[in-house]
């Protein structure tokens, strides 16, 4: 596979999250092509796992026309200069109120290479515990159910939810139960 080179970028709108536009890029045989692009400042998920239950959030996702969005806890890397990991911490106890004593980073991945550059890190989170000094505290605009889902029905969360993060992380947690003969 060749290379490429971007010679050019052009913004057409910004929003409060995202900017989409197009760039151009110069591949190895000299040809350039144009791309559709949105930039997003990706984003942190954290996969909450005790003893019996997997921890969930159900939420409307309007743009989606989803009324109620079954995800593992999730935010947008909004913070200048924070970390991945910080945020998934923060999100994780201001989404569902738990801190968690261990974290395992499992994976990065884009969620549409085609045509936006947004990449989300997902963290496994164990050893939880409450967060009894942090309030509840979801955005002004989010309206967020915390739904403890039972560990030995994985399938039914899987069949549950169309968030590709949580699909993701869900099949990830039920191959390493299969695995560890948990």
């Amino acid at each position: 596979m060749s290379g490429f080179e971007l010679v050019g970028s052009e913004t057409k709108w910004r929003g409060a999250i995202i900017s989409a536009g197009v760039q151009h890029f110069r591949h190895a045989d000299g040809a350039v092509v144009a791309r559709d692009k949105v930039w997003h400042p990706g984003a942190a998920a954290v996969l909450p796992v005790d003893d019996t239950h997997v921890w969930l959030t159900r939420q409307p996702r309007e743009a989606a026309g989803m009324a109620a969005s079954l995800e593992i806890p999730a935010g947008k890397l909004d913070i200048p200069g924070e970390a991945p990991l910080a945020c998934a911490q923060r999100e994780l106890a201001e989404e569902i109120g738990k801190r968690a004593a261990h974290w395992e980073d499992l994976r990065a991945f884009y969620t549409s290479v085609g045509f936006c550059d947004e990449r989300i890190w997902i963290y496994l989170a164990t050893g939880l515990s409450d967060a009894d000094d942090v309030e509840l505290e979801a955005d002004e605009d989010e309206r967020i159910e915390i739904v403890p889902w039972p560990l030995d029905d994985l399938d039914g969360a899987i069949a549950a939810t169309e968030d590709s993060k949580t699909v993701i992380a869900l099949l990830w947690l039920a191959l390493r139960r299969a695995r560890d003969g948990g």
